[in-house]
């Protein structure tokens, strides 16, 4: 089947009375691999759903998610660029979706449309699944937009040693460390912004990181947020560099191997956070029957 066709682009869950029908809403949608994840999902589960993919104007998040909730639609997994319409259009948020500031996971329940954010436990799960010590670790986030703050709150609950948020301009990683203040000081995390450009600077940055997350676009047109000065001041061979953009070896990788460190793409995460609303939407009894590391493993071979 042709994923770019237009009818695949715009599921309608009135056209499969008797199923419980999911999608994934972005612009553009039809790269996604989320729809082969949940198949993957229910086939473990034995659930029967049916899962598609919906692509709404740029300013037509609102309208479309009213229409797939009123045709029958059970949920939706929400990706770029409407997490912040997700997360206005929910009646009901979690505390975490809260704290992430936006909303990737939304389903129809008791009459109310209900939000969540799975990407922060996501990404924390794969991970911990690669071996990667968080707890007492130093970890710099960069970039401190949404891809950012979504995963600020999980990463403060596995207690690291430190939590550097690293931006372009410090304003935003400073309205972060303001927002998550009392969460870091509940769990005695040293929370503290700089600049992309204090990285270059030694006595601004005086130790490596165990952990350097790239949340920022960058990787998606081949660039990085870091410059060649700030790579030799924050890698070392015991480092891990983790980008969220996955399906690529992007630059700002290539920059840490470069310094022996191990890298990650983001394919676990995305994996894990569907794993997250998969349960959510089919129920957390589920969770020993299905198996995310399988489907990663699928997904990678």
């Amino acid at each position: 089947m042709n994923s770019n066709s237009s009818a695949d682009l715009q599921i309608d869950p009135s056209h499969h009375l008797g199923l419980d029908v999911y999608a994934v809403v972005g612009n553009p949608i039809s790269h996604s691999k989320s729809p082969l994840i949940h198949q993957q999902f229910a086939q473990q589960a034995k659930q029967a759903i049916l899962y598609g993919r919906l692509q709404p104007e740029l300013d037509g998040f609102t309208k479309a998610a009213k229409t797939f909730f009123a045709a029958g639609g059970k949920g939706m997994n929400v990706t770029v660029p409407f997490k912040l319409d997700a997360q206005s259009f929910a009646d009901q948020l979690t505390t975490r979706a809260q704290l992430a500031g936006a909303v990737n996971t939304l389903w129809f329940k008791d009459g109310k449309i209900h939000g969540d954010n799975t990407d922060g436990a996501g990404l924390v799960r794969d991970l911990l699944a690669q071996g990667i010590a968080l707890h007492e670790s130093r970890i710099l986030l960069l970039g401190a937009g949404g891809a950012a703050r979504g995963v600020i709150g999980p990463l403060l609950d596995q207690s690291p040693k430190c939590l550097v948020i690293a931006n372009r301009s410090s304003a935003k990683a400073d309205e972060l460390v303001k927002i998550f203040a009392n969460l870091a000081a509940s769990k005695e995390v040293a929370l503290e912004s700089r600049t992309l450009a204090d990285l270059e600077n030694s006595e601004k940055t005086p130790y490596s990181f165990d952990l350097v997350i790239n949340a920022t676009a960058a990787g998606l047109s081949d660039e990085s947020p870091l410059s060649a000065l700030a790579v030799g001041n924050i890698f070392t061979p015991s480092s891990f560099a983790y980008d969220m953009v996955y399906g690529k070896t992007t630059a700002f990788m290539q920059q840490a191997l470069q310094r022996g460190a191990r890298i990650s793409d983001g394919l676990g995460m995305l994996v894990e956070q569907a794993a997250d609303a998969f349960l959510l939407w089919r129920g957390a009894n589920l969770a020993n029957q299905i198996d995310p590391r399988a489907v990663l493993a699928k997904l990678r071979s």
